[in-house]
């Protein structure tokens, strides 16, 4: 009833493209759910009472006199174990502060008992316990977690017990508050979901009762990282506390709740202490717009990756021989992805990286497989003069790059084992190969650029998984930048830029014209009769 949407053709070219779609599909729905998401963080719903809604005001509205008070407390449940670091009796929520204290530890911080902040925000001249208008808030003042300088170099152990061993207590020095000062008037039935658990309502009145919401507090976890942790041992008795206090909007408020329950759950996918402190340092250094990026690119970056897999996948699996195509830069490619996955398996990555890199190592072995089934012996008679001239100036273009590949290689192991510090034997290795195929990591496209060089054609390659992976490359550039990473990642990406420039740059200057068989191959050469076009 439809055939130009659901017959399949003979070449199975509609069936292909349905995949496209449904991930174009996808992501476009992505997208569009994640920008009214951020467009409902931006914009609350005011309360209309000209509609019949409850409405809920600001309890700073009725301008009560405040007090902040800060306890230390091991259990913060039993009120008896407070002890008082910190108050500001006259409490002007529109007046930031920075103020320092010296708190002493309980003895029960040394048995691995955490320590904790407990923030008031009560009526001024009488404990927080004696007002029912109080807000409070529980924060952690001394976690455990592995050593930072030996989060990157200590050796992989697998028992549990060992794992304890390595856990070192640390004080956090700097508590960070913040208040949302906006006389917002919300819906008592339309509060954000986000902001219940942060929102407490109280009636006020005694013939009209008004619902009020007592100021919402929040604890700046985003701005606390590693550099303000200090290492707690047997002998600290006392260590300084830097309270910081500063107002926020609602807009903010909210997306600072979302973006730390988020980096709460990374945690729980494996991502180490530095890397969570390297995402939380996007955010709080680079501004909220880096948000919409951090949301929006990754979903570009997955689609482009996996139309690359596609295309990529689907060239290789209808080639009948290599003419044009660089046997060497094969083997290299899949070297460089088993290597990068070793190291990444080394580091013990989370699962959201290794997957990609595993399945491109899988990809990767699969062509080479493909490539040795389509490798016949270079003097076979099978081989027309395209083929030939391929073979041939793969091998002398691999064999000049060699020449400088090998020493650089071999020097770099030699300095890595005698000034660098190494795991074990093992990591040595993987450290080793992972600097060369960083740094050297060019060879594998080289050869390809050099082939085209000589045979004055591009009409051999697959066009379209070049440009995925080009337009993934300039994505992580945009991330390398954001982001903190290590120099040779950040070279590995520059070095993809210009060698990508370079294939357009062959691509315009070297144009495909079907007139020319040797840029078709003999697939070209030897077309069935009465096929008027190939898509």
């Amino acid at each position: 009833m439809f055939p130009s949407c659901c017959s399949k053709t003979k070449n199975g070219s509609q069936f292909k493209m349905s995949y496209t779609k449904v991930i174009v599909g996808v992501l476009v729905v992505y997208v569009v759910h994640t920008c009214w998401a951020i467009y409902g963080f931006i914009h609350t719903k005011p309360c209309d009472s000209s509609k019949g809604d409850s409405c809920v005001t600001s309890y700073l509205t009725i301008k009560p006199r405040l007090q902040l008070s800060i306890y230390s407390a091991l259990d913060p449940n039993d009120e008896s174990g407070y002890i008082l670091l910190f108050k500001v009796d006259r409490f002007d929520i529109n007046t930031r502060f920075d103020k320092k204290v010296i708190v002493t530890l309980p003895v029960g911080t040394h048995n691995n008992r955490t320590l904790h902040a407990v923030v008031f925000i009560h009526k001024s001249g009488v404990t927080p316990w004696k007002d029912n208008r109080h807000m409070r808030l529980v924060d952690r003042l001394t976690s455990q977690i592995i050593p930072l300088q030996l989060e990157t170099t200590t050796t992989k152990q697998t028992q549990e017990t060992s794992e304890e061993h390595k856990l070192v207590l640390y004080w956090k020095s700097c508590l960070r508050l913040n208040i949302m000062n906006e006389d917002f008037i919300f819906s008592n039935a339309g509060v954000p979901s986000d902001l219940r658990r942060y929102m407490k309502i109280i009636e006020d009145g005694k013939r009209e009762k008004k619902k009020l919401y007592l100021p919402l507090l929040l604890v700046d976890e985003l701005r606390s990282r590693l550099k303000d942790l200090i290492e707690i041992n047997r002998t600290t008795k006392e260590l300084p506390l830097t309270v910081s206090y500063d107002t926020i909007t609602l807009c903010k408020f909210r997306i600072w709740i979302h973006i730390q329950a988020v980096i709460y759950s990374l945690k729980h996918f494996g991502f180490s202490e530095q890397s969570l402190d390297e995402i939380k340092a996007m955010f709080v250094e680079n501004g909220l717009h880096v948000l919409a990026l951090s949301v929006l690119v990754p979903a570009f970056h997955l689609s482009f990756e996996v139309f690359a897999f596609k295309n990529d996948i689907r060239f290789w699996r209808d080639r009948k021989n290599l003419a044009g195509l660089s046997r060497r830069s094969v083997l290299w490619r899949c070297f460089s992805t088993i290597v990068i996955f070793l190291h990444l398996l080394e580091e013990q990555s989370s699962w959201l990286i290794l997957l990609p890199t595993g399945i491109a190592a899988l990809i990767e072995l699969w062509k080479v497989n493909k490539v040795i089934e389509l490798s016949p012996k270079f003097h076979d008679e099978r081989l027309d003069d395209f083929e030939r001239a391929t073979e041939e100036y793969d091998s002398k273009a691999m064999k000049f790059l060699s020449y400088l590949m090998y020493p650089l290689c071999i020097s770099g192991a030699i300095y890595s084992y005698l000034y660098l510090q190494n795991k074990s034997w093992y990591s040595w290795i993987t450290n080793g190969l992972i600097s060369g195929v960083y740094a050297f990591g060019f060879l594998s496209m080289v050869p390809q650029l050099f082939i085209n060089y000589k045979l004055k054609s591009v009409a051999h390659l697959q066009m379209s998984t070049l440009m995925y992976k080009g337009l993934n490359t300039f994505i992580s550039d945009v991330f390398s930048g954001i982001i903190t990473t290590p120099g040779p990642h950040q070279l590995a990406c520059f070095r993809d830029d210009v060698v990508f420039l370079i294939y357009l740059y062959q691509r315009r200057i070297y144009p495909m014209s079907k007139s020319r068989s040797r840029d078709y191959g003999s697939a070209h050469r030897r077309k069935a009769k009465g096929k008027s076009h190939e898509d």
